[in-house]
């Protein structure tokens, strides 16, 4: 597994279900200009994999508001992920989801980034937050049972969107918007630690 923060996000041009259902070509560099929230998961119709695509729809706006694109990928083809959102959420499925759903037939955007698990041929639950100029800026990887929390994805994207308006300062651990900061300085960690002691 390779570790992608501080490179440009690998590109890729594939077949996605679009929030309107419609089939298009999605191309990752076309967000260039926004945050983006990319993430992936093993299959779709699995137990695991729902909890968490509905719960990044449920705070879909919250990601919009800060600027931020959401774009799932996993090795299903388009054709299921369309199945799957046709689905309703009682019967197993995930609903008319509102964020792109991208096939990765091939494999190749989950060996790209370094989540494909040969042992399954699936992606491992990866989930890569990527900059304006399309670089990644934090990634996380979880095996395939343990879920993500949609709650931190959002904490780390506001952490980020405030380092990037403030040069020089820096988010301690367990930041969130409105509290303290710190420069980026051994005088500013004394200070900020100083304060919490």
């Amino acid at each position: 597994m390779s570790c992608l923060v501080g490179k440009k996000a690998p590109d890729f041009t594939a077949k996605t279900v679009m929030p309107d259902n419609q089939f298009e070509d999605f191309t990752l560099s076309e967000t260039k200009g926004k945050y983006v929230i990319l993430f992936f998961y093993p299959l779709d119709f699995t137990f695991v994999c729902p909890t968490e695509i509905v719960a990044f729809d449920k705070k879909l706006a919250e990601f919009k508001k800060r600027d931020c694109e959401i774009v799932s990928v996993s090795v299903d083809s388009h054709f299921t992920h369309l199945a799957w959102k046709n689905t309703p959420l009682d019967n197993g499925g995930i609903g008319q989801i509102q964020y792109p759903m991208v096939s990765d037939l091939s494999q190749k955007i989950s060996n790209d980034y370094g989540v494909f698990f040969e042992g399954a041929s699936v992606a491992f639950r990866g989930l890569f937050l990527i900059d304006k100029d399309g670089v990644v800026r934090h990634q996380l990887v979880n095996d395939l049972p343990l879920g993500r929390s949609v709650d931190e994805a959002l904490r780390t994207l506001d952490a980020l969107r405030f380092v990037d308006s403030h040069g020089g300062e820096v988010c301690p651990a367990n930041w969130k918007e409105g509290e303290d900061t710190m420069e980026a300085s051994a005088d500013g960690v004394a200070s900020y630690l100083a304060t919490k002691a």
